[in-house]
């Protein structure tokens, strides 16, 4: 029964494809399926890695209320961690801790004003009900990514469009989600000062950077362009989740100039109340710096490992990948070469859920807040496989890929 005074909400992204896995009989944890559709990271012990945090006590204190940006403690770890990668001088002051990253986005969100503001085409599912929630405030400005340069932006074009169509702000995800691009070193650089020029903020979601190959080396952030910490329009999104390999914890943070922070602050009083005081003390111990930087090579050793083991296969398959990804723990893979109905990612989707194999049709990172485009959805011949499940997983989700292109052909 319809609700009418609720607005429709749909599904997002791999919400989407796991409600349709479900008609099929997928349940969480159900060892016949395999979720090559995955956005998390395997969150048990790695090759190298260190002892996985496995209890925290619970304080008299942790019954009530904490602070709403996070305690001091935290802030302080958190901007340390940023100073020892970074050489950028943030302090607590320029720190928020959140209830996870949709939270964090959702706090900024809810704080811009009436502005223009510029996304990337492809990105990030969640995005679209970010913006469609703030459209009577926030004018979206979609920005195309050329596939011909592996759909990396060019910070060039970006600083003009910052000028000609006047955003207040540009959000995007680096690594990118889905293609796995990266703008480092000088790029991101120029990417950084243009913004300043044409007083643009950049809201970057920088939750898979840690997540970076060779020959690039890692972590990558802006932070490290970022000259004045309180005058750079720099909002910087990441936690544990993906990095850290702690999803469930929901220790995310927003870095950026203090003004802003005390933004959110206020916003986060109406919104969520604030973050889990247990798990921010558990967070302490995965920001040391012999933990973090251990966690981090293990992490990029052994998805390095599985991101050659996915490009190799799928390219067996005959899926083409232009350019690999540099970042991320995605496969981004057009599908235009494979017999009918494989060509199309609803075709190749709908297959693989016979098979017991989710994946996650490309149309779906085609942002197109309160579907204004006319004309028929982009990406429809792409699709983004995860490498986030085990080794073991993978192997097995890839086998079972090969055998129904096998049978299509």
């Amino acid at each position: 029964m319809a609700a009418d005074y609720l607005r429709e909400v749909p599904f997002m992204g791999l919400a989407l494809v796991l409600a349709e896995a479900k008609k099929l009989g997928f349940g969480p944890g159900d060892p016949s399926w395999i979720n090559l559709g995955n956005g998390q990271p395997e969150s048990g012990a790695l090759p190298g890695s260190p002892e996985r945090i496995s209890a925290v006590s619970l304080e008299a204190a942790d019954h009530a209320y904490g602070p709403m940006s996070g305690t001091p403690e935290l802030r302080e770890a958190v901007a340390a961690h940023y100073r020892r990668l970074y050489g950028t001088p943030y302090q607590a002051e320029n720190v928020a801790i959140v209830q996870g990253g949709r939270l964090a986005l959702s706090r900024v969100f809810a704080a811009l004003g009436t502005i223009n503001t510029g996304y990337l085409l492809p990105d990030y599912s969640a995005y679209e009900d970010l913006f469609g929630g703030q459209l009577s405030r926030v004018t979206p400005i979609p920005i195309r990514t050329n596939p011909k340069d592996g759909f990396r932006p060019d910070p060039a074009e970006l600083g003009r469009v910052m000028t000609d169509a006047g955003l207040g702000a540009l959000l995007m995800s680096n690594p990118q989600n889905p293609t796995g691009a990266v703008l480092t070193g000088p790029a991101m650089a120029e990417l950084v000062a243009r913004a300043r020029e044409a007083g643009c903020a950049l809201l970057l979601d920088e939750f898979y950077s840690h997540f970076v190959y060779p020959p690039l080396s890692g972590p990558v952030s802006a932070a490290q362009h970022v000259t004045d910490v309180n005058a750079d329009q720099v909002l910087i999104f990441d936690g544990l989740t993906k990095n850290f390999r702690y999803p469930g914890w929901r220790v995310a943070w927003v870095l950026g100039p203090a003004v802003a922070i005390a933004t959110l602050d206020r916003v986060g009083a109406f919104l969520d109340g604030g973050p889990s005081l247990l798990a921010q003390r558990a967070a302490l111990r995965a920001l040391e710096p012999g933990y973090a930087d251990q966690e981090t090579a293990a992490t990029r050793a052994e998805f390095a490992r599985k991101r050659d083991l996915t490009i190799s296969a799928l390219r067996r398959m005959g899926v083409r990948i232009d350019t690999e990804p540099q970042g991320t723990f995605y496969v981004w893979g057009s599908l235009a070469d494979l017999p009918a109905p494989l060509d199309t990612g609803e075709g190749f989707f709908r297959a693989a859920l016979q098979h017991k194999v989710i994946t996650v049709p490309g149309e779906l990172f085609d942002i197109d807040p309160g579907r204004r485009r006319q004309g028929p959805r982009w990406y429809g011949q792409w699709m983004r496989f995860s490498y986030g499940p085990s080794h073991e997983t993978v192997t097995e989700g890839l086998d079972r890929l090969a055998a129904m292109v096998a049978e299509a052909s």
